[in-house]
């Protein structure tokens, strides 16, 4: 066991504003308006928000995510073909058009930001006026007269569960979802492991014993301090990460409650690669795109956490559609979310580093997290 130990308090500052719901019932492709329903400042905040193209521009132009979001589309077209869509915080309006172009008999694209007004131009724009509904509003505060067979959005945040959307997902799967019906994507896994980064380390810590010949070793604590006190979100690679990563929550959407996002706490226990410093965690997500769930299959092995880590190296290309924000992957707009340690602490090869991380929704803002990690 290592003497040092950790337990630091972090909130994840708000830096990629996220998607919110929005659109109304509106005939010939028009934007129709939800009733005003009084919102919280920082929701008013977030929506607003994402009424700035620059964070839509970033999301399409992830490559990653977007094609992964037609390409799974496209996997389960056979489940909307014909069908009634709804899409959760349709920004753009970009996944309403690929489920409309996939075939979709009805698409009611929600958006609570004034993005709405776009999303319904672009919809005019491409022909699509008799199969996209544009409604501006709280998917919470709309009034939708048809049930929908198929959910989709794209709630994810940095974290996996930073903006807090996927209540809204599973509202709407509560109120409108068939029996039966489709939801992309279908689940989620939050993923950890102990990193090194000695470069990113000497970078913004060490940088300062020695600036320009100048000795400012004074602003080492205080950089030590602004390094850990919050998370980093960045690019890691898989050569920075120490251990097998372990599975910090899996996400059944068809099953999840919105209950349990307030606070998910889970015991770790990994085994360091090599002889490294470990300067931190890193955390990071992958979700699938499942078909509809099958009401026979309860098997509990597929929440085996060693299943969902070895599940990607499985699949056939007939498999589901899989987005991972993994360090060995493609890079995408996620990036990781890094925290890291006041200091680094020194682990030999096939050292047991073990302790446990509390992910809470804050009080004063529940679309923030607090993190909280005990490692020894």
């Amino acid at each position: 066991m290592l003497p040092s130990h950790l337990n630091g308090h972090s909130a994840l500052a708000r830096r990629r504003p996220r998607l919110a719901a929005a659109s109304q019932p509106a005939t010939g492709g028009s934007e129709e308006e939800a009733a005003d329903a009084p919102l919280a400042e920082h929701d008013r905040i977030y929506f607003q928000s994402y009424s700035h193209i620059g964070i839509h521009e970033a999301m399409i132009k992830d490559r990653v995510r977007t094609d992964a979001y037609r390409s799974a589309i496209m996997h389960h077209q056979k489940f909307i073909e014909g069908k009634v869509v709804m899409d959760v915080g349709c920004g753009t309006g970009i996944l309403s058009v690929f489920c409309a172009r996939a075939g979709a008999k009805r698409v009611y694209a929600v958006e609570a930001s004034e993005m709405a007004t776009q999303a319904s131009e672009i919809v005019k724009a491409n022909n699509l006026n008799d199969k996209v509904v544009v409604i501006h509003g709280r998917v919470e505060d709309v009034e939708v007269d048809d049930k929908v067979d198929v959910i989709i959005s794209e709630w994810m945040g940095y974290m996996l569960l930073y903006e807090s959307m996927l209540p809204s997902v599973l509202f709407a799967r509560d109120k409108w979802l068939k029996p039966g019906g489709l939801i992309l994507p279908s689940h989620a896994t939050l993923f950890m492991a102990p990193i090194t980064n000695s470069e990113r380390y000497e970078g913004s810590v060490d940088f300062w014993s020695d600036v320009y010949g100048i000795n400012m070793s004074a602003l080492v604590p205080l950089a030590k301090k602004f390094t850990s006190e919050e998370p980093s979100i960045e690019i890691i690679g898989g050569e920075n990460v120490l251990s097998w990563p372990f599975v910090v929550k899996h996400i059944d959407c068809y099953t999840f409650k919105a209950e349990e996002l307030k606070s998910i706490t889970t015991k770790y226990k990994v085994s360091s690669m090599m002889l490294a410093p470990i300067h931190g965690f890193g955390f990071w997500f992958e979700v699938e795109f499942n078909g509809p769930q099958d009401p026979s299959d309860n098997s509990p092995s597929d929440l085996n956490p060693l299943n969902i880590i070895h599940k990607k190296r499985r699949r056939r290309s007939d498999d589901a559609v899989l987005l991972s924000t993994a360090p060995e992957d493609e890079p995408t707009h996620w990036h990781q979310t890094i925290l890291y340690f006041l200091d680094p602490i020194e682990v030999k090869q096939d050292q047991i580093i073990e302790g446990s991380v509390t992910v809470s929704q804050s009080e004063e803002n529940p679309r923030f997290l607090n993190i909280q990690l005990d490692c020894s």
